[in-house]
């Protein structure tokens, strides 16, 4: 798991506004943003089922997680969270 969320980081550092991967581990470092498995297991709580995407991305100047889930009962979900302090910022639904 802790592979596959450290592949999904180096996948994500182009979207963030193509800031490179040393910035972002010194923001998270810095606690600036939180790291990827915090959020992921927000995610897991709320939301069973399995990991599709995970990029961090900045919107209206904010750092934002955003994560693509496939649910148990088959729902495709968009879910923001503003990655500085981990709040649910919007949940979009594709079936």
């Amino acid at each position: 798991m802790k592979a596959l969320i450290a592949l999904l980081l180096l996948l994500a550092f182009p979207a963030f506004g193509g800031e490179d991967h040393d910035r972002i581990r010194r923001s998270v470092l810095a606690g600036e943003i939180l790291p990827l498995d915090r959020i992921l297991e927000q995610v897991d709580r709320d939301y069973p089922g399995d990991l599709i995407e995970a990029e961090l991305e900045e919107k209206h100047g904010r750092p934002v997680y955003e994560i693509k889930r496939l649910t148990r009962d088959g729902r495709l979900l968009k879910l923001y969270y503003d990655a500085a302090d981990g709040t649910r910022l919007k949940v979009k639904e594709r079936r």
